[in-house]
């Protein structure tokens, strides 16, 4: 099984740089998508239901703005819109496929380098999430997230990380969240798992300032975590970077068949 994980800085910037004409041969069973930056109704059938998937959608209220989705190659069992929690749910942030012997979902957590009141709604987001990520693990569903965090969680996950100890994305506070979310309740950072000395080929993000892209001084905040019984059947992951379809690369990881 085949999961891509994309966050496209605009779904429709994305097609035009060419994401779903590299897509059908990627041969993946599902493909994460997040920052859609679009409503339902601006999906052209491209985007909508490229060849072989159906798309699945939770867009933002305010037009423009975030938003996720979920390109799948079987019909889901049921599909979760949302967290049931208006404040997040208002800017599309959750989205999850239910499968009979698994869920996969999207997830896109809020950045807070626009200013103060985005850091705050992001902690908002954190605090309210992470009941959740306990519930979930405890049910015994096994789960796939994908998505953007917008949190690089150790040094290895960004190059310059000394001089962003106090920016948003790599705040001690940041990473010690994700630290009770992986140590505290369970749930597996699938790349480090296959991989945990990766640097440099890691990076899923990279500034649009600086020659950061040409220099690769990236981040590593997208990811897929999983429920331990997930992350044991990954087998490998590779971060693509030949094109370019947005300021992040597309992340896929390659799972052994139940």
């Amino acid at each position: 099984m085949r999961i891509i994980t994309a966050n496209l800085n605009g779904i429709r910037s994305a097609c035009s740089k060419g994401f779903f004409d590299w897509l059908p041969a990627q041969a993946a069973d599902f493909v994460c998508v997040q920052e859609l930056k679009a409503q339902e109704g601006d999906l052209d059938e491209t985007m909508r239901s490229p060849m072989g998937y159906q798309g699945y959608f939770h867009c933002a209220e305010k037009k423009g703005y975030s938003g996720v989705g979920i390109y799948a190659r079987h019909e889901p069992q049921s599909v979760t819109v949302g967290l049931g929690i208006d404040e997040i749910d208002a800017e599309g942030r959750y989205l999850e496929l239910v499968y009979e012997q698994f869920s996969v979902v999207s997830l896109y957590l809020p950045s807070g380098s626009s200013g103060e009141h985005r850091q705050a709604a992001k902690f908002r987001f954190m605090e309210l999430f992470y009941p959740r990520l306990a519930d979930m693990m405890a049910d015994g569903r096994p789960r796939i997230l994908c998505g953007d965090w917008n949190i690089a969680h150790r040094q290895a996950d960004l190059k310059n990380w000394k001089s962003n100890q106090k920016n948003s994305g790599f705040l001690p506070e940041e990473r010690a969240w994700m630290d009770r979310v992986l140590d505290g309740l369970g749930w597996q950072d699938v790349y480090r798992r296959l991989y945990p000395d990766a640097t440099d080929d890691c990076y899923t993000w990279w500034s649009n300032r600086g020659q950061a892209r040409q220099k690769n001084v990236g981040w590593r905040i997208d990811y897929q975590l999983a429920t331990p019984d997930m992350a044991a059947r990954a087998r490998s992951a590779t971060v693509y970077k030949a094109q370019w379809f947005s300021d992040h690369a597309p992340l896929t990881v390659d799972y052994a068949d139940d």
